[in-house]
Order: C-alpha cells, then sequence, then structure tokens
C-alpha cells in the first residue's frame, strides 16, 4: 500500500527531528570542523568558517549544539579563560553522515571540472 502525503505529517519524521538538530546558518560546517579538527577552541572555529559570522552567532550556535547533546563544551578555570568544543558520542553518530556529504560534495566539483 503507498503512502498517503494527505495522512503524513512531516513533523512526526525522523527526518524533522534531525533536521532540527542540524538546521541553522553554521551548525554544520562548526559540526564538519569538529569531526575534522577533534578538539577545537572558540576563536579557531570562528577563524576557520570565516569572518561573516557575529560572535553572537557563533556563540549561539555552539549553545544550541550542546544543549542539544551534540556538542561538549570544556572550560578551562585559568586567565584569559579558555574553552574547547568537541564532538559528544551523539554528535559522533554524525561523522558518517557528514562524511557522506563529503564525499557527494567531492564528486560534484570533480564532474564540474570535467566539463
Amino acid at each position: 500500500m503507498q503512502q498517503c502525503i494527505n495522512n503524513e505529517d512531516f513533523k512526526n519524521t525522523g527526518f524533522y527531528y534531525a533536521w532540527s538538530l542540524v538546521k541553522g546558518k553554521y551548525k554544520v560546517p562548526i559540526l564538519y570542523a569538529l569531526m575534522e579538527y577533534k578538539v577545537v577552541r572558540y576563536n579557531a572555529i570562528k577563524k576557520y568558517l570565516g569572518g561573516d559570522m557575529s560572535y553572537k552567532m557563533l556563540t549561539s550556535a555552539l549553545r544550541e549544539l550542546e544543549a542539544d547533546g551534540l556538542v561538549n563544551r570544556k572550560e578551562y578555570q585559568q586567565m584569559p579563560p579558555k574553552v574547547e568544543y568537541s564532538l559528544s558520542d551523539r554528535g559522533k553518530s554524525l561523522i558518517p553522515i557528514l562524511d557522506s556529504l563529503c564525499d557527494w560534495g567531492d564528486s560534484l566539483i570533480k564532474n564540474l571540472k570535467s566539463i
């Protein structure tokens, strides 16, 4: 029996829940940076992602990722303050998906170069 979209609610899907965790302009790039570089400090993330992001936007995205259990935040009691971010176990479960996305992007780039 084929499903009918009229009987479904997108908000009840696993895709919707997963998307709600990673949607936002900078969340996936932050997760990618943490996947690639393991433990990263705040200013290094900001520099890596480029200059168009405000400190407020980066802080907000990191707080949301931490609240959703995708990112660990470790604060060191020292002067000046030092904070490091890394993927949590839940965040690490995204690595195969991010790897697939990277592979897909790489293949698109290769195809563009061969045209």
